[in-house]
């Protein structure tokens, strides 16, 4: 057996050839002539798990043989995108995998093009969780993450029309090799139901049960030296059939205890502008919580027994506030189950507990109606009034700051004050969250607050996705930036060497005539890869301000086709990104971004020098074959509302210069790469607060831009939508009149940033030398960076290799 001191670079291809064969013939009893790319794919898969499984328990081994301190991480989305190549890469096996697929005849890309990407997540907060379980991994830091094995994931998303469409997620039609079915890990989560004493303590009796049963995937680090298991939770019924309704003829109802418990992990995100989905949001959310901090307190009762130690051997995370009832769920743990005090629970709770906040946006900060969290959770609703009542007592603010305050349990409160430290996710948010989040909470807990800036890694995000630069990084610098990624700064002194700049300007184009090839073919659209590729990918939302990009897209296409624009340089501009099904306004810009594409490119005056493309169902591999040929980062939130943003960080490393505001992490990146190498615009933080009280400022700043009144105008007159010409009507009337994420008062610097884009882009030498050095600089942006950041001022953890 593989252990984790072992070179997997002295594995041979004969080798890896043999054991693909025997998974082929023995685990899916198929015959090399008769195989599908299915049947290779799992073969070669199941192969490289045999050599995950070796580290993965000698990392288990070693971690409670020493008692070392391990981290558990809570996310409702962990969005790991596809494995295999990942683990391939992590294992230095690629060649050998190429080798061994090229000996039986089969194009390893394709095979890797043939697995599905988990649909565990919908956007930065999963990746986010992704990127920080193989940077643990890869740093030797012991952890566990816990989330929900949904079945179906957020949407597979379509275009009819240009309308969105949403379809289910599929990506457990077929089987899912990575991971590791543990039957014998469930635990009962209760729901509803009722409070009554026994012996003067309190007891809660759920109306409604379900299993939550454990599925274990190996998270592989770079070199394989450290594997950490990812439990994923599937929702079972306590009571599989009821035979006695059967015989009877009533099939269904016989079938609705299994029905009821799959809807639990179902679906990512169900729809809660019902009661009925609110209620299933908060089950799930309890669902995921409940079941990891039962396994939490087994695995530390196997070879502990006071509790009060708990924090001296684990650290959980609550990504966002999904999983923010952990601190109410472990103090009814410790009292209800294992007989301690309510201020030695609180106590231990908080030295477990940290909270991670990840938006300033009221709306997503959680809060259930008293209503709904104390019907499907009574007894945690009794534990939150509680806790609420200490900390008012202890603390004596000067006025009421509540977790229960008009009718609401508000979870960011009852997350932070459960916490013993709370982190923002860049500079600017971490200041935004003491200033204006949690103002009052902070003057009440002074350093409570702290800031870990947000990373990726740069294995799947460079190494991996990437060859082409990667090649080149290694063959400039040499090997070892995969793990430490500051040595990318050693890229530097060979910006200005011209032999250099060939070499990175070639790299990507490689990437560019890949993405040309597939547009062309899958959607339809000829592009050139001269063409600069100025892309914006990320969930549909207001205040990232995928309006302003294609307004700002429409005014350039109008300045195009009246001669405007002297020796304009191609462009393309890419869309990607999904709207949350309720989210109507997000809908309706999807749409107008796809009428938009619809007649632009269909121009004949304007021919290659404008295409707007809009790819649907952007996940994880899309980003693999995207983010890489991108020139133009598109960073464009009102200042103020991104937490921090991750997928700035991947343009920045694969050599995408930035064109954004002073929002989240874009702070950071420009003080990294510096303001030559960086398309500043828009209002600071401060400046947008102080625009919003200026009355009829949408007016005024639309008055002052033709080019804006132009597009609105063309837009509001049905250009883009002959056969329904007042379809746009509600969001040009928003931008006139309800400009809340200022648009328009941003429109005319982002045009004029535009311009400086165009100019920069045209001077070829000038705009490689930028495009290397945002590579060059971005090794802060390493998750591996930030994980030791958390490991150092939250967790109070240490690597264990």
């Amino acid at each position: 057996m593989t252990t984790a001191s072992h070179s997997f670079s002295e594995l041979l291809p004969g080798e890896l050839s043999t054991d693909i064969l025997r998974h082929l013939t023995f685990t899916l009893g198929k015959d090399a002539p008769n195989a599908s790319i299915y049947d290779w794919r799992m073969a070669l898969s199941y192969a490289v798990r045999d050599r995950i499984v070796g580290p993965w328990f000698a990392s288990t081994r070693k971690t409670w043989a020493s008692g070392h301190k391990r981290v558990c991480y809570l996310s409702m989305e962990f969005l790991i995108g596809r494995l295999l190549e990942d683990a391939i890469v992590n294992l230095g096996l690629y060649d050998k995998a190429d080798a061994a697929m090229t000996a039986v005849g089969m194009d390893l890309r394709m095979l890797i093009g043939n697995e599905p990407d988990a649909a565990l997540g919908n956007g930065g907060l999963g990746r986010l969780a992704a990127c920080f379980m193989e940077s643990m991994a890869t740093v030797g830091c012991p952890a566990y993450g816990y989330g929900i094995r949904y079945e179906h994931g957020l949407f597979r998303q379509l275009f009819e029309g240009g309308r969105q469409v949403e379809t289910p997620e599929d990506w457990l039609s077929q089987a899912h090799p990575w991971e590791f079915p543990r039957p014998e890990s469930a635990y009962l989560i209760g729901f509803k139901g009722e409070i009554t004493k026994k012996d003067g303590k309190q007891v809660w009796v759920p109306g409604e049960t379900v299993l939550a049963e454990a599925h274990d995937t190996p998270v592989i680090g770079w070199e394989g030296k450290w594997a950490n298991t990812l439990r994923l939770w599937a929702a079972k019924p306590t009571t599989q059939f009821d035979l006695e309704r059967f015989n009877r003829g009533d099939y269904a109802a016989a079938a609705e205890p299994e029905a009821l418990a799959r809807t639990l992990s179902r679906v990512l995100y169900p729809d809660d502008t019902t009661y009925q989905g609110k209620e299933l949001r908060l089950k799930q959310e309890f669902l995921l919580t409940s079941a990891a901090l039962q396994d939490i307190l087994r695995r530390f009762l196997a070879s502990n027994s006071n509790l009060r130690d708990l924090p001296k051997h684990v650290a959980i995370q609550m990504n966002d506030t999904h999983p923010a009832i952990a601190g109410p769920e472990l103090i009814r743990l410790l009292t209800d189950d294992h007989g301690m005090d309510f201020a030695d629970a609180l106590e231990t709770a908080q030295g477990c507990l940290g909270y991670t906040n990840h938006t300033l946006l009221p709306e997503a900060l959680e809060r259930w109606a008293t209503f709904t969290f104390g019907n499907v959770l009574p007894r945690h609703m009794q534990i939150v009034e509680r806790i609420d009542t200490w900390h008012r007592d202890t603390y004596n603010p000067p006025h009421y700051i509540g977790i229960v305050k008009h009718h609401e349990v508000r979870m960011g409160e009852l997350a932070f004050i459960t916490s013993h430290k709370v982190n923002g996710v860049s500079a600017l948010h971490s200041e935004l969250v003491k200033k204006n989040l949690f103002s009052e909470l902070n003057a009440l807990h002074p350093g409570r607050i702290i800031n870990e800036t947000n990373g990726v890694t740069p294995r799947r995000w460079l190494k991996m996705c990437n060859r082409p630069l990667a090649g080149l990084i290694t063959e400039t610098i040499g090997t070892g930036w995969e793990d430490d990624l500051d040595r990318l700064k050693g890229l530097e002194p060979h910006v200005e060497d011209p032999a250099f700049s060939q070499a990175f300007h070639e790299a990507k184009r490689v990437n560019k005539i890949r993405v040309s090839n597939r547009i062309g073919e899958v959607y339809g659209v000829r592009i050139s890869p001269d063409a600069m590729f100025d892309v914006q990918v990320k969930r549909i939302h207001e205040y990232k301000r995928q309006l302003l990009n294609i307004l700002e897209t429409i005014a350039h296409w109008n300045k195009l086709r009246n001669g405007q624009i002297a020796d304009p340089v191609p462009r393309v501009k890419i869309f990607g990104g999904k709207a949350a099904p309720g989210y109507a306004v997000a809908k309706e810009i999807i749409r107008l971004i796809n009428d938009a594409a619809q007649v632009i490119n269909s121009d004949p005056k304007t021919g290659d020098l404008l295409k707007v493309v809009y790819p649907p169902n952007y996940n994880v591999s899309m980003a693999e074959w995207l983010i890489p040929a991108a020139d133009l980062s598109e960073q464009i939130s009102t200042a103020g509302k991104e937490a921090s943003g991750t997928g700035n960080m991947k343009f920045m490393m694969n050599g995408a210069p930035t064109i954004g505001t002073l929002d989240g992490a874009n702070v950071e990146i420009l003080q990294e790469v510096g303001a030559d190498n960086f398309f500043l615009f828009g209002l600071t933080a401060e400046e947008v607060i102080q625009r919003r009280k200026e009355a009829e400022h949408e007016r005024r700043a639309i008055e002052s831009s033709q080019e804006l009144q132009d597009a609105l105008q063309m837009i509001a007159e049905g250009r883009f939508s002959p056969d329904q010409p007042d379809r746009y009507h509600g969001i040009v009337h928003g931008v006139w009149h309800h400009d809340y994420f200022l648009v328009s008062s941003d429109f005319a610097s982002y045009h004029a940033a535009q311009a400086q884009v165009g100019a920069a882009f045209a001077d070829r030498e000038r705009w490689t030398r930028m495009a290397a050095l945002n590579t060059a600089r971005s090794g802060f942006f390493s998750s591996d960076r930030t994980i030791r950041g958390y490991m150092k001022d939250v967790w109070d953890v240490t690597p264990a290799l």
